[in-house]
């Protein structure tokens, strides 16, 4: 199931500094459990509870986590009541720098010099303050948390919406198999007089001397065993009972509580079975439009069984 939750929180980096840390989870529909985490090296210590979270809450779905963080806006103030709040200079890298760059210009004369930004971002030249590890690791995790809560309220809602969409998918699935078992007995019985009138025919010509070689019993137990067989490989009462068993077994997943996802998987494995046995016993026209109705709506649920938990 898709999902998305986010949260924040603040993390103290020493000298009066805050940052603002914002955490993400993401989910997208998957048969299975996959976790992604992309973190800052400040929140990597968290990635095992972080972890342990997900495989507690989720069964299956492509889950990741997504944390950035940066310096809140309020570093101003602390930076003007401390020069050192937002990082210190190294002197000894800005003196290395500072000679680089003469020798640079020696060798090229026409070389503008470096710019304040340029020399900021330089590696080393600020050492900013980076905060407790401990501090790091617990405000990720307590995000994670309330981010991972969100998702689940954004797949709970979703979930409430697919059971509609299935609950409707199976009412009209037992509206076919309503109308077409009926009328199979109907398909037998009238196969049966057809079967008679050839019956009538044959002992006719028989009687004429001009198509029969057996006498009119044989003819009438020939015929009686081919309507037999025939009414027996064609009959789908067990087919409809099972039909029936499945949707009701659909129904109550459906209304429990806990993952289902991987039961209604198997349900519909079944339900297609039924239907393609449907089809192949087919004796009509209408039964074969019935069984393919049917394939196309267990094919929908298929479909939106995947974005089940």
């Amino acid at each position: 199931m898709t999902g998305y939750g986010s949260a924040s929180r603040q993390v103290s980096l020493g000298a009066g500094v805050v940052a603002d840390l914002q955490v993400e989870c993401r989910a997208v529909n998957s048969r299975f459990l996959d976790l992604g985490f992309r973190l800052p090296d400040e929140c990597r210590g968290a990635e095992p509870a972080l972890r342990e979270m997900a495989t507690q809450s989720l069964s299956r779905g492509k889950v990741e986590f997504r944390a950035a963080w940066r310096v809140n806006s309020g570093a101003a103030g602390a930076a003007k009541a401390n020069p050192h709040a937002l990082g210190a200079l190294n002197k000894d890298r800005l003196d290395a720098l500072y000679t680089l760059q003469e020798h640079a210009q020696v060798a090229f004369p026409n070389a503008e010099a470096l710019r304040i930004a340029d020399i900021l971002r330089w590696p080393g030249i600020v050492s900013e303050p980076r905060g407790e590890e401990e501090g790091w690791i617990a405000a990720t995790v307590e995000a994670g948390r309330a981010a991972l809560a969100a998702l689940m309220d954004s797949r709970h809602a979703e979930g409430k919406a697919l059971v509609a969409v299935l609950t409707n998918i199976t009412s009209k699935m037992r509206e076919i198999v309503k109308v077409i078992e009926p009328k199979v007995p109907v398909y037998v019985a009238q196969y049966q007089e057809k079967l008679t009138e050839r019956l009538a025919e044959a002992l006719a010509a028989q009687e004429q001397g001009k198509g029969s070689s057996g006498s009119g019993t044989e003819l009438m137990e020939r015929i009686r065993q081919e309507v037999v067989l025939y009414a027996v490989r064609i009959d789908v009462a067990e087919e409809f009972a099972r039909l029936k068993t499945h949707l009701q077994a659909v129904d109550t997943a459906l209304a429990g509580k806990g993952p289902v996802g991987k039961r209604l998987d198997f349900l519909m494995q079944e339900l297609n079975r039924e239907a393609n046995t449907l089809s192949s016993k087919s004796v009509s026209e209408e039964c074969t439009q019935a069984a393919l109705e049917l394939k196309l709506l267990i094919e929908q649920m298929r479909e939106q069984v995947q974005n089940l938990e």
